[in-house]
């Protein structure tokens, strides 16, 4: 997990998959933390994104980073702790502004039953689960 952690935070944009109903809806997304050994993402839980992991957590990830693609298919799974909002938002101070812990709005979800490649041209794929 930790070097999908690394991978995705090296990338700086990922991003994620979702399905709204029967359509797949695809955004970039920034945030990425660990947190008690699972890895986060953050978001509003006033966006679309939000409802939609909250209807159907089944979602993809895909990035680049130094000519190598990260594809990640996971759960999500709404992290509602004040702790878990904490940790996120001081890994990521300029979304204080718009974030707080606590407000109603700031979600976390952590990535469950997670199958990670990490591929490139000129070696095999390597596979991570967690």
């Amino acid at each position: 997990m930790k070097e999908v952690f690394e991978f995705l935070k090296k990338a700086g944009t990922y991003y994620l998959a979702t399905l709204d109903g029967a359509q797949p809806r695809v955004r970039p997304f920034g945030t990425i933390d660990l947190f008690e050994d699972k890895l986060y993402i953050q978001t509003g839980l006033v966006k679309d994104v939000a409802k939609q992991m909250i209807a159907n957590p089944k979602v993809e990830i895909s990035a680049m980073a130094e000519g190598k693609w990260i594809r990640l298919a996971a759960e999500a799974v709404l992290d509602e702790r004040i702790e878990a909002q904490e940790h996120m938002l001081s890994a990521y101070p300029s979304l204080q502004a718009m974030y707080k812990p606590g407000d109603g709005n700031t979600a976390v979800f952590y990535l469950k039953n997670a199958t990670a490649s990490i591929c490139s041209f000129t070696e095999p794929p390597k596979t991570i689960q967690f």
